[in-house]
């Protein structure tokens, strides 16, 4: 069902990602789709509203060395030895008699590339395949006149340049080509903005409501047709008018969420002092079926160490404070006051059970 040379993502489909507060991890995902495609050898689009896409291109982080990855696999073994030694140990017993969970051969098979962040791509590598990019502000300047087709001005130029490309390229899956076939792989930052001409991050009401939509719905007419993959970051909490995002969210194929802990309570709280953030799951791709495969783990998060960006599942500490909180004993009193009408034998009045 999946095409695992496009990173995870099926060829045709589109995934969304909401930006956090700061798009410091959504600018990090972002980069490392790319990077997976310098490395499986795809073409890539980059397209973004403010930065350049050779700049873009250049900082991506670098795969990591096979002696790396076999130590992080190693420490990785090591974490889950001893969380399986601690199973033993003996805790409250509202917890005793909750299921293990039980984690699929899937999801612990070996997928993907590992990349260290603080290294950047080696040009040769960048060299040894093509990439196509889009700069907005560039684009604005040399060609001023465009039929917009009732559409932000800058979507209407990325939509031209992408079908240009998929069409010129050999990506068209509708035509027979005689090129060798491969992948495009479609990087798109920060659709919505104000910088792409479309006012819905500024006002609840904006001048083209639709235009958005209208972009994401021809977008994905071609990804259908192509041989490509795209990934596009939006600032989702700058959007006022949420039934715009509805529409997006719908118009997608998977959409993800990211939670910083930035500036919130959670990262002074003690429970989450492992994690920078979480991931939250919005929609799973529906891919010739009726439902989709809903996976048992949906609480997941992340944390950022020095090389790598690491997604996780959630696993916060049971709560073994000596202050347990409970209901009031007056609270109970009147509750069991109401369950006994009827029932003489019941506890009544100021009395009440206590476990």
């Amino acid at each position: 069902m999946y095409n695992s040379g496009s990173g995870g993502l099926a060829v045709g489909t589109l995934l969304l990602i909401e930006e956090d507060v700061y798009g410091i991890y959504s600018n990090l995902l972002f980069k490392h789709f790319l990077s997976e495609g310098i490395v499986c050898g795809h073409h890539l689009f980059v397209a973004s509203d403010k930065e350049e896409p050779a700049d873009i291109v250049k900082e991506l982080p670098s795969p990591l060395l096979s002696t790396a990855v076999n130590e992080i696999e190693e420490e990785a073994t090591a974490v889950k030895s001893k969380q399986d030694s601690q199973e033993s140990m003996r805790i409250a017993w509202r917890y005793q008699n909750i299921p293990k969970l039980e984690v699929t051969q899937a999801a612990c098979s070996k997928f993907g590339h590992y990349f260290d962040l603080s290294k950047t791509m080696a040009p040769e590598l960048i060299q040894n395949i093509k990439w196509y990019g889009f700069p907005l502000l560039e684009e604005k300047a040399l060609y001023p006149d465009i039929k917009s087709c009732n559409m932000a001005d800058g979507y209407t130029r990325l939509l031209h340049s992408i079908q240009k490309v998929i069409h010129q390229q050999g990506f068209d899956g509708s035509t027979p080509q005689k090129k060798q076939r491969n992948i495009l792989r479609i990087g798109i930052q920060s659709i919505g903005s104000v910088l792409w001409g479309d006012d819905i991050c500024s006002t609840e009401n904006p001048q083209n409501i639709h235009s958005l939509t209208k972009f994401m719905y021809a977008l994905r007419g071609l990804l259908r047709t192509s041989l490509s993959a795209c990934i596009i970051t939006i600032p989702a909490h700058l959007i006022q008018n949420k039934a715009i995002m509805e529409r997006v969210t719908n118009l997608s194929d998977t959409v993800v969420g990211l939670e910083s802990f930035i500036g919130s309570e959670r990262e002074t709280n003690p429970l989450y002092k492992d994690y920078h953030g979480l991931i939250h799951i919005r929609q799973i791709p529906r891919l010739n079926s009726l439902s989709c495969d809903v996976s048992d783990t949906k609480d997941l998060a992340f944390r950022l160490k020095r090389k790598l960006f690491i997604i996780e599942q959630l696993h916060l500490p049971p709560d073994l404070s000596d202050t347990v909180s409970r209901t009031s004993k007056q609270d109970l009193a009147e509750s069991a006051k109401l369950l006994s009408s009827g029932c003489t034998a019941m506890a009544i009045g100021k009395k009440h059970l206590d476990f």
